[in-house]
């Protein structure tokens, strides 16, 4: 059974840090392309950022600078690191998988607010 688990969300001020984890199983997990997607309230799932299989990483615009993906392969796990948070940050935040045919997973994703 595959299964991709997000934690790490929460309420945190502008300017401030969250790392989230998708802890992955069931998967061979050095072969999936893994991403991160957020959803605002009232708003389209937008892309966030990616890392290849081989770590190749991109980014959105409006986290570029600000927001780090990162994996670890013997954990079977993707990171997102985000610093300098703003208001617009706020979403939920899923974590995706993509397998080298396509086929894709999602986790149930984890709240992220960022308010003062």
């Amino acid at each position: 059974q595959v299964q991709l688990v997000e934690s790490g969300g929460g309420l945190v001020q502008p300017g401030g840090s969250l790392r989230l984890t998708c802890a992955t199983s069931g998967i061979i997990f050095s072969i999936y392309n893994m991403a991160w997607y957020r959803q605002a309230p009232g708003k389209q799932r937008e892309y966030v950022a990616d890392i290849m299989s081989y770590g190749l990483t991109n980014y959105a615009d409006s986290v570029k600078g600000r927001f780090t993906i990162s994996r670890d392969n013997a954990k079977n796990t993707v990171y997102l690191q985000m610093n300098n948070l703003k208001f617009e940050d706020t979403a939920v935040y899923y974590c995706n998988g993509a397998d080298p045919e396509g086929v894709e997973y999602w986790g149930q994703g984890t709240q992220v607010t960022v308010s003062s």
